[in-house]
């Protein structure tokens, strides 16, 4: 991914809690042919100095049989997103677009072993269930078993992260507090969420 200089995110904690906070991301793999992409729901974890994505997806996505012909795949984590008005700056310029984005590179491994596939949906339905009796251990084991049997459970070991932060970084203090302002006067929550970032990272 191309990165200007004033754009790229180093931080590995600001990195990691992205990650976290925007696990629908995409899985891209190579067919052979062409690159090919599925949205999933992940979960990041830190296993000692090593970086884990898990995951599933159904059976019926061809995806999961490509890994054994991918060496390295590709898992997007997009953030909010949005467009800047040239006539925010007090200078002439053109349009841009705002946005946080990462590209994590790794290494895919199909999970075989019940009882890891089991831990992965385990802590999914607990961190999006927290406030819920909803529980994998309190359903009926053979109802769990039959859909288990129905997913392609997965992990990658991260080997590389590009993060890109586009956010104003390159405006004087005038034009970039126009922006934040204007930002907050729209109604969607896009801008609404690239006013906050903006705000955040200049006061850092």
């Amino acid at each position: 991914m191309y990165i200007h200089k004033l754009n790229r995110e180093d931080n590995p904690e600001r990195i990691l809690e992205f990650l976290r906070q925007n696990d629908f991301a995409t899985l891209v793999v190579y067919d052979g042919q062409k690159p090919v992409a599925s949205h999933l729901l992940v979960e990041v974890v830190e296993d000692g100095e090593k970086l884990l994505i898990n995951g599933h997806m159904s059976k019926a996505n061809p995806l999961w049989k490509m890994f054994d012909k991918n060496s390295e795949v590709l898992v997007i984590f997009q953030g909010p997103h949005t467009y800047i008005s040239p006539t925010w700056y007090n200078h002439v310029n053109v349009p841009t677009w705002n946005y946080q984005s990462i590209h994590v590179y790794g290494e895919p491994r199909l999970i075989t072993d019940h009882d890891e596939a089991y831990g992965i949906l385990k802590r999914l339905i607990d961190r999006h269930e927290a406030h819920s009796s909803y529980r994998l251990e309190a359903l009926p084991q053979d109802f769990v078993e039959k859909e288990m049997k129905g997913i392609a459970a997965f992990q990658i070991e991260v080997t590389n992260i590009e993060a890109s932060y586009k956010l104003s970084q390159n405006r004087d203090d005038e034009s970039y507090q126009s922006i934040v302002a204007h930002l907050e006067n729209r109604e969607d929550d896009l801008s609404h969420q690239i006013a906050e970032v903006m705000r955040q990272n200049r006061q850092k």
